[in-house]
């Protein structure tokens, strides 16, 4: 199957938008698990006197977990769907947080800069038509020993988890999709899922991207083996000659 991706896909998760939030809040531990995820980046004091990028942050719930990590620093929040965003801003936020409107491989236009001292980056590289720019473009905006955090569903690489990928596709995730009206959107998800990196493959992906330090770490629940946080270090930037 082809999967959505750029324009097409960013319009699919505008139409989904509506609902999203109701759909998500059924998963068990999805809130909780972003949660662990953002805290996984280590940051400290509270996040005082730092600027953090939430890329690809949907309708908030990435952001709401990386404020609750760092309740005193700055976030940028970034989306390329209109109306996931669009919903993500409608909600209540301290004033530190800002919502920018940007596909992933477009920051400079829309004057998403660094440099940033952490990004979190939730449900994003395998929706991406070259996750590997993106993850060079996310090191050049980290400060020196800046952080990643990608939350991502990478599968674990046994045949159970890619059976219990299924079953939960099959018999909730697809048919709550269709019932609201975004069918291919789900059935994307499950696709997208199936073809993209396991979760080894995705750390050694971060990895070649320059990242040092990285961790492959596995989240509880049913979600073991489906969903990873995947954290990193950008090194030291070069002297120039």
């Amino acid at each position: 199957m082809a999967l959505l991706r750029d324009d097409t896909l960013s319009t699919a998760f505008d139409h989904a938008a509506r609902t999203y939030d109701r759909l998500v809040a059924v998963n068990p531990g999805y809130h909780a698990h972003l949660r662990r995820s953002a805290r996984r980046l280590g940051l400290p004091g509270r996040g005082a006197g730092l600027r953090l990028l939430d890329l690809g942050c949907g309708t908030g719930a990435s952001t709401a977990a990386l404020l609750r990590a760092a309740p005193l620093a700055e976030i940028v929040a970034v989306d390329a769907s209109t109306g996931m965003l669009e919903r993500a801003a409608a909600k209540r936020w301290p004033p530190a947080v800002t919502f920018v409107h940007a596909p992933a491989e477009g920051l400079a236009p829309a004057g998403v800069d660094g440099p940033f001292d952490a990004v979190f980056a939730a449900y994003l590289f395998r929706n991406l038509t070259d996750p590997d720019a993106v993850l060079a473009r996310v090191r050049e905006l980290l400060a020196p020993r800046g952080r990643l955090a990608a939350h991502e569903y990478t599968l674990g690489g046994s045949p159970a988890d890619r059976a219990v990928w299924t079953a939960v596709c099959n018999g909730v995730v697809r048919p709550a999709g269709a019932l609201a009206g975004d069918r291919e959107l789900y059935r994307h998800l499950f696709h997208s899922v199936i073809g993209f990196d396991t979760a080894r493959a995705f750390g050694d992906r971060v990895r070649r991207a320059g990242f040092t330090r990285v961790r492959v770490l596995p989240l509880p629940g049913w979600q073991r083996g489906i969903v990873h946080t995947v954290v990193g270090a950008a090194g030291e930037p070069e002297a120039r000659r």
